[in-house]
């Protein structure tokens, strides 16, 4: 396994990195350095650039409409968009990240045919219905029921942590078609207009004071049959599929490596007795552990990417990249808004919809807005104890 970059790679990161400067707007650049949540329209705007040039989905393949590139290639443009300061993509919906995947592996050719071009083109925004007040981690014990009516399905039960859900036009979602089998066979994948009667959404505002999570009700909620993906009784195992590369993007090390950038901008920008903090020793030492572990993760990243070019499937690098991912994120949050001092204190919401903190220098916006809302990295997309768990029974079974 040979874990260095090649010239053809390097090429590849020049054009990545010219057409970011050139084409990835100034407005959303400085969005994305400011505040957390993003605009949706802006998310459009930005998706409609990326699909003139082909690469709106840089993870599909070629012929459900994505770049086809390397797991490597999709790695080094993850790394120059976040240096780049590009805005999350799943702030533009779980659409080409998540649900993609799922129906160009898992649909029908008439359901990638409706759905897979409106997300290329940024005109489908898609909420995502997992977890709900019982069924966080543990999945499987969902109660949220799907009978089958004719020629439709009646969906009835309750979600929470819909994430934007109220800026989504479509949903895809889990729920139990059979209660008299094993709960992870019993489960199965839907997808429907959120605006289909009996839908209600209502907003949970997170500890950052911002409006990014719902809950979701589903009374006697009728879908049509083909609203199911690929078989019925499977939709554990579509879960499954979905989270892998959940988890994968969930670790963010290129995004960390980022915001390390911006810690030590921030630490620059802040008065230490006569210099700054990023002269003061002690907190440099705490900024320099946490490149050190970054720099670990980076390796377990590009060794998990030549895997997948391989064809490997890893579950358990999967599981630490994502434990140690989002701890890490955790990690340099944290320090951001120690860096900050006194100033972070001063925290409100601007009309824009940003989360500013005046007293702080420019380099320090939005940081304590990312830090409070990603005290959850560490529960979505599968709890730290669930990873955990997971490479326990992983390492048990190898024994």
């Amino acid at each position: 396994m040979d874990l260095k970059l090649t010239a053809d790679h390097q090429r590849f990161r020049m054009e990545v990195r010219a057409f970011l400067q050139e084409h990835l707007p100034e407005d959303l650049r400085q969005a994305a350095r400011r505040q957390f949540h993003i605009a949706p329209e802006m998310m459009r705007r930005w998706q409609r650039i990326l699909n003139a040039k082909g690469w709106a989905a840089p993870g599909w393949p070629v012929e459900a409409g994505g770049t086809g590139w390397s797991a490597i290639q999709r790695y080094i443009y993850d790394e120059e968009y976040c240096l780049a300061d590009g805005p999350l993509p799943l702030q533009m919906g779980h659409g080409v990240q998540i649900i993609g995947p799922v129906l160009y592996t898992y649909g029908t050719a008439e359901q990638k045919a409706r759905y897979l071009p409106r997300i290329l083109r940024g005109e489908d925004f898609w909420a995502q219905g997992f977890s709900e007040p019982g069924a966080g981690s543990d999945l499987a014990s969902l109660r949220t029921r799907a009978v089958r009516d004719g020629d439709d399905w009646v969906i009835t039960g309750h979600k929470i942590w819909t994430s934007l859900a109220h800026h989504a036009n479509m949903l895809f979602l889990l729920a139990r078609t059979d209660p008299d089998v094993k709960p992870q066979k019993g489960i199965s994948f839907f997808v429907f207009p959120i605006d289909t009667p009996g839908v209600i959404v209502r907003p949970i505002i997170s500890i950052d004071r911002g409006h990014s999570l719902n809950e979701t009700f589903f009374d006697e909620v009728r879908v049509p049959a083909d609203s199911l993906i690929g078989e019925e009784g499977q939709g554990w195992s579509y879960a499954k599929f979905l989270l892998g590369h959940e988890r994968f993007n969930i670790a963010e090390i290129a995004r960390t490596k980022r915001r390390l950038q911006r810690l030590w901008q921030i630490a620059g920008d802040m008065p230490c007795g006569e210099g700054t903090l990023a002269q003061d020793q002690s907190f440099c030492d705490k900024i320099t552990a946490l490149e050190i572990e970054l720099a670990s993760l980076e390796q377990l990243g590009l060794r998990v990417a030549w895997e997948m070019d391989e064809g490997i499937s890893n579950m358990q690098s999967a599981s630490i990249l994502k434990l140690r991912g989002t701890r890490l994120i955790q990690s340099v949050t944290e320090l951001s808004v120690e860096a900050m001092g006194y100033a972070g204190l001063a925290f409100h919401p601007a009309q824009d919809g940003s989360q500013l903190s005046p007293p702080a220098p420019e380099s320090a916006q939005g940081k304590m807005e990312e830090m409070l809302f990603l005290r959850a990295a560490t529960i979505y997309g599968g709890s730290s104890e669930t990873q955990l768990n997971i490479l326990a029974n992983l390492i048990y079974a190898e024994v």
